[in-house]
């Protein structure tokens, strides 16, 4: 029945759609010329994706539909042929789906907009390369040569970057991994197959920041590069040369820099000897060591806070081998013997000096902090007692009153070895010594305004020895000692029997002093010391242990430790007083007034800590380098050169006529 279809589409090839579609379909020819038009485009077209369509699109969808249901009726043979040969015609919706299709796969042909931009790939090796060069171009300007090829903005604008993004840089060239939550040890770029191709570049990119390090001046410059430095500490591991160039200027840094760059040049030198400490820990303990003796010759309210933050982080690096330790210990105590022995036999001024003066102490103080922080160790025990009689021999070598500040800073090293090694040492004696000895009745010859500070000098002038503040500041100094002493001994079982001497002798002073602001403090003193006595020997008549039973007594005095004594308690009061009283001292401002009898606080050196702050979070929008980069003259580099010849100098600038002692010669080591 179909076999005149193409003839009768040739008649209706001239009308439009919307002709065609209502005309109603009256002719059956007109039927099947559609049916043949629309199997002809069957190829063609796609199926459309279901898309949501506006409300004129929906419009449009539905009137086609109620033509196709008339069509249906009208000639329900044809609609059934379109069923079965073309079921996209009757599941038409819309024609401007097919319209939306063909944009959207028009749109597909061009590119897209990613939401976030990727960063260019930075750490290639040639750029990495490339970068190393004028890095070490820009540094070698530091020594004057060549100072026009990089003009100021260009040199600061290459080191900020090389300081911020150089470490991430080399990281991901190498493809090194992150090390993992509380892994100690580094990950070595040596590790990385990518190492041996880019060694040379990286081994002159470090040594151009310790180059830069020693030609830096500004403080917050020196901090910023040696922050980067601490990130780049797994490169120095892998490069020996430059790892002990890097050290030599760490060391320096850590010895005369300011606050915040002595502290960042401590924890990469601890860096790199944790995870090194074969190959540096021994080099680095010796001359960390000698820094230290060089750099504590002179004493002052400012550089004392200096002087035991590197006494402090010079024991915690001893503290990382034990035997090294010792080896180092052994050796340094007994040169400070042997000046000791010196000048107790040959008794002439050049020899004493060798024992009187900053370095000398500082030393005796420092290896007391060392085993007293590396307590318990059975390998660094046997040295407590010989460096006792050493500190002992030293206050007995001229025990006149010129020279009570010495005793009472070596009275302070006994104390702080004696509480932090569970050792007796007998240190009130001296203290008590000077009690006797000194007349504080006798009217001062003049009167001063200023303090004493006994924190910071070894030895009085004669004018001192006049004036009022000497015997205020050592009446004072004793309260100070004799509280600190026996605080570290409150909780002994035999506190009672260790505390009566000092109980006879201050009974004794109260007895002969006359004035009243000394008696009074002393008074204060004995009656803390004897209710102290009085709360042991309560605590002792209940226990039902004897003196012998050692494991008893350690439990006792580990409970009464953990509850307190008077004594105890009081002292935690008054050592929050006399912290304020440091950072006054330390900041040169005037003495608060303290509540009596105890008016006045000495300089304490065992309690600076607040003084060293880590001030790590550097601003970067203050970061600039000088103009003009400080470079050493010959004088000074020819000096730098020489050899550390005398560890122990004197250092006394206000010797009178009649002193004990001049300031001739040097001692050599």
């Amino acid at each position: 029945c179909f076999s005149d279809v193409p003839s009768m589409c040739r008649k209706l090839e001239d009308l439009s759609v919307d002709e065609f579609m209502l005309s109603g379909f009256d002719s059956g020819e007109e039927d099947d010329c559609e049916d043949e038009e629309s199997t002809q485009q069957k190829g063609k077209m796609k199926k459309p994706a279901p898309q949501k369509t506006s409300v004129g699109k929906q419009g449009k969808a539905s009137e086609h539909k109620d033509q196709l249901s008339a069509l249906k009726r009208k000639d329900p043979e044809f609609y059934e042929f379109l069923q079965q040969n073309d079921q996209k015609l009757l599941n038409f919706e819309d024609s401007d789906s097919l319209e939306d299709e063909e944009e959207d796969e028009e749109e597909r042909m061009y590119h897209k907009l990613p939401s976030q931009l990727e960063v260019s790939h930075l750490p290639r090796a040639k750029l990495i390369r490339d970068i190393t060069q004028a890095f070490k171009a820009a540094v070698a300007t530091t020594k004057g040569d060549s100072e026009d090829l990089f003009p100021i903005t260009v040199f600061n604008s290459l080191i900020l970057f090389c300081i911020n993004d150089m470490h991430a840089a080399l990281n991901k060239m190498l493809k090194l991994k992150a090390p993992e939550k509380g892994q100690k040890k580094l990950i070595l770029p040596s590790s990385s197959p990518r190492w041996q191709k880019n060694q040379i570049d990286i081994k002159m990119y470090i040594a151009g920041v310790v180059q830069l390090l020693s030609s830096l001046t500004q403080s917050t410059v020196v901090a910023a590069v040696l922050r980067h430095a601490n990130q780049m500490v797994p490169y120095y591991l892998c490069l020996p040369k430059q790892c002990r160039h890097f050290l030599k200027s760490l060391i320096k840094h850590w010895s005369t820099g300011e606050e915040t760059v002595r502290v960042l040049a401590f924890l990469a030198l601890n860096k790199i000897c944790r995870n090194k400490q074969e190959i540096y820990l021994n080099s680095v303990l010796k001359q960390m060591y000698i820094a230290y003796v060089k750099n504590c010759k002179f004493t002052s309210p400012n550089t004392l806070p200096m002087i035991n933050f590197m006494q402090r982080t010079l024991a915690e690096m001893y503290s990382l081998d034990t035997q090294v330790s010792y080896q180092h210990a052994f050796i340094y105590i007994r040169q400070l013997a042997i000046h000791l022995r010196n000048a107790m036999n040959l008794k002439k001024k050049e020899t004493y000096q060798s024992v009187y003066n900053w370095q000398y102490v500082h030393c005796l103080y420092l290896w007391c902090r060392v085993l007293s922080t590396i307590y318990p160790s059975e390998v660094l025990e046997p040295l407590i007692y010989p460096l006792c009689q050493v500190i002992i021999g030293c206050i007995k070598l001229v025990p006149i009153s010129r020279y009570y500040p010495l005793r009472l800073h070596c009275v302070r090293a006994i104390i702080l070895l004696s509480a932090n090694t569970e050792t007796y040492v007998p240190a009130l004696p001296f203290l008590l010594e000077i009690l006797q000895r000194e007349d504080f009745n006798k009217k001062p010859g003049r009167m001063s305004i200023k303090p004493i500070n006994f924190a910071v000098i070894l030895k009085l002038s004669k004018t001192n020895l006049q004036e009022k503040a000497y015997k205020d500041g050592l009446v004072e100094q004793l309260y100070d000692l004799i509280l600190e002493y026996f605080h570290t001994q409150a909780c002994s079982v035999g506190f009672p029997e260790l505390a009566l001497p000092t109980i006879v002798q201050l009974k004794a002073f109260l007895k002969e002093c006359k004035v009243a602001n000394y008696c009074k403090q002393m008074r204060q003193l004995l009656e803390k010391i004897q209710e102290n006595c009085s709360y042991i020997t309560g605590r002792r008549q209940k226990a039902a242990f004897g003196v012998a039973d050692v494991t008893a007594v350690a439990a006792w005095e580990k409970q009464v430790a953990e509850e307190g004594t008077p004594l105890t308690k009081y002292y935690s009061q008054w050592k929050k007083l006399r912290e304020k009283e440091i950072q006054l001292e330390i900041s040169g401002k005037e003495r608060v007034k303290m509540p009596k009898p105890h008016p006045q606080l000495p300089l304490d050196p065992n309690n600076t800590n607040h003084t060293f702050q880590m001030k790590l979070d550097l601003d970067r929008s203050f970061f600039f380098f000088p103009l003009k980069i400080k470079r050493k003259k010959a004088e000074e580099k020819k000096a730098d050169k020489k050899e550390f010849k005398g560890l122990f100098e004197s250092d006394s600038d206000d010797d009178d006529d009649d002193d004990l002692f001049k300031s001739k010669g040097k001692a050599s080591c």
